[in-house]
């Protein structure tokens, strides 16, 4: 593997030395060069030929398949590197076996998801594919045996995803896991208005912050995110503004703990909302990512006004994870089961119909029969409609891991006990008969239905009538299942266009900058770089790196002087004229 650049080029000097020939020099040099002759028939020369030096490789023209495991926040990160790969020229597929090179992105809270994410590495491999690997699992531990030898892009370098894959086409063996920063301070990541390919057209994906305040004994996230680290709330409106001009009728807030958002930077959450309602179009909702209880409840009163403003979801995603104190302690969750309880039962109050949806750990290091009883307790209380329940899994390199675990035959049967609890009660019954206004968004699993929310973010299935996609109607439910209410059309309600412009094709990269389109359409060539290493990281193996539109004036690339690219011109001519003499 070539060794990675040792420095970056300041000067055109510096790759000259004074013990390189001067092109005065090189002409009389001429008459000492002779032909070489290749041998066409041998075996060395026939294996040669059918894999071409990586320099001979065409970048940007191979095709890519993507695949995504985890929350939201990761799914805004793969969508962000769909749209940069497809807007320098890569086909993004959707058929992994004609796929040149994989793109696998992790995730890293639970094992299964670390396990389907091994499992896809040896099957790329076993494909003879090549392979980029990005999300959590690789930030957090790059170092482990199965990842050795493959090209990694850290969770905020993905603006750089083109250079990793151009390289790992090449031949070459990319890490990039370095942090972002402006004068010393930690960004929260790559730019909002890099290119992107929505899975959902009608749906934007925005990251607010990356990181939390927290340190869970189990979570491994916090290894690969790390602290908090949030956006200008301008940056923020700036990008919502952008999705709705681009047909989108949905957007999501997401990050690890959105309820943390601006405690680095001197702002807060409900700053934040009242800033993104003004821009809000009618038809068009807004739904919030999950918060963590200890920092919604400094903001109950502003919670709730926002929550109760038609324009956004009344949906609050607040894990409990325990109805244990003592577990919850040795969680580190910072909070104790009376402040949950105060938030779900101020915002029950304050806004009626509320959805709220939790998280539940079954089986942590240390709890008791009677500490589960307490879970149980609790979730017979207020019957979620709504709760992801997960049997605890030691992550390495966690404190939890470290701890005196509970035997799986228990976890196993409290998993289970807790899910019975959940399927014996059915939240939307009493739902039945009701007209409801509802967002069309999505087609459902079996392609029967397709989805919408009303306005607590409950599911609607509702026909499948192409003039409905987009748009807010109005609906009789006249069935309810456990996670989901059935509706139909009311003919003489009124329909809400909620975008102010047509979505964009699925598939389409959306967010191109005009300096972008312009070159496209000029068939400009975007320039080669020096690349800048990050620090006690292993660099592009590459000496050059693209300077891609949106990286201007970031990621650590300089531009080469004019000189540099009309000296690369020269050399080109003159060994192109040497080969046509020999």
């Amino acid at each position: 593997m070539p060794a990675a650049c040792e420095s970056v080029l300041e000067d055109i000097e510096d790759i000259v030395s004074a013990e390189d020939l001067k092109p005065r020099d090189r002409q009389f040099v001429r008459k000492n060069v002779f032909p070489k002759v290749r041998k066409r028939n041998s075996q060395k020369n026939i294996q040669t030929d059918d894999e071409p030096p990586s320099d001979s490789i065409i970048p940007g023209v191979q095709k890519i398949w993507i695949r995504t495991w985890g929350c939201s926040h990761n799914n805004s990160d793969g969508e962000y590197m769909a749209g940069q790969l497809a807007a320098y020229g890569y086909k993004i597929t959707d058929n992994s076996a004609e796929a040149d090179l994989w793109l696998l992105n992790s995730c890293t809270v639970k094992n299964p998801a670390e396990d389907h994410f091994r499992n896809s590495i040896k099957k790329a491999q076993e494909g003879k594919k090549k392979v980029v690997l990005a999300g959590c699992v690789p930030q957090a531990q790059p170092r482990q045996e199965y990842l050795k030898g493959l090209s990694i892009i850290g969770v905020q370098q993905i603006d750089r995803v083109v250079e990793v894959v151009e390289e790992t086409i090449k031949g070459h063996s990319v890490r990039l896991l370095g942090q972002k920063k402006d004068n010393g301070k930690r960004l929260g990541g790559a730019r909002l208005d890099l290119p992107k390919i929505r899975k959902n057209p009608l749906i934007e994906i925005i990251s607010i912050n990356t990181g939390c305040l927290n340190a869970c004994t189990y979570c491994k996230t916090k290894h690969a995110r790390g602290d908090l680290a949030s956006y200008p709330i301008e940056e923020l409106v700036d990008r919502a503004k952008q999705s709705f001009q681009e047909g989108v009728c949905e957007i999501w807030l997401t990050s690890e703990d959105t309820g943390a958002y601006g405690r680095d930077i001197g702002t807060d959450l409900p700053t934040l909302l009242w800033k993104l309602v003004e821009v809000i179009p009618e038809g068009a909702m807004l739904r919030l990512g999950m918060t963590n209880p200890p920092y919604i409840l400094e903001h109950l009163e502003e919670m709730a006004k926002i929550l109760n403003h038609p324009r956004v979801y009344a949906f609050l995603h607040i894990p409990v994870q325990s109805a244990s104190d003592s577990v919850l302690m040795d969680m580190k969750r910072e909070y104790c089961v009376a402040d949950f309880k105060q938030v779900v039962d101020f915002l029950k109050e304050k806004v009626p119909g509320i959805t709220i949806a939790t998280d539940i750990i079954c089986g942590f290091p240390g709890e008791t029969d009677e500490d589960f009883q307490e879970t149980m307790k609790l979730v017979e209380l207020y019957r979620f409609p709504s709760l992801f329940i997960n049997q605890f899994y030691p992550r390495p390199g966690t404190p939890a891991a470290k701890m005196p675990q509970v035997p799986a035959a228990v976890k196993k049967q409290r998993t289970k006990d807790l899910s019975q609890l959940f399927h014996s009660y059915n939240p939307y019954d009493h739902k039945v008969g009701e007209r409801q206004r509802v967002l069309v968004t999505e087609e459902s699993f079996d392609s029967n239905y397709y989805v919408a929310h009303n306005p607590f973010y409950e599911q609607v299935l509702v026909p499948k009538d192409p003039l409905l996609m987009g748009k807010m109607v109005e609906v009789n439910i006249y069935e309810a299942g456990k996670h989901f209410m059935k509706g139909q059309p009311v003919s003489d309600a009124r329909v809400h266009t909620a975008s102010i412009s047509r979505p964009l094709p699925k598939g389409e990269v959306s967010g191109l900058t005009e300096e972008f389109r312009r070159s496209a359409q000029s068939g400009t060539k975007w320039k080669a770089q020096p690349s800048a290493e990050i620090p006690g990281k292993t660099g592009l193996s590459s000496c050059m790196a693209l300077q891609l539109p949106w990286q201007q004036g970031g990621g650590g690339l300089k531009i080469l002087s004019v000189s540099l690219a009309l000296l690369a011109v020269l050399v080109m001519f003159y060994y192109g004229g040497m080969k046509t003499e020999l």
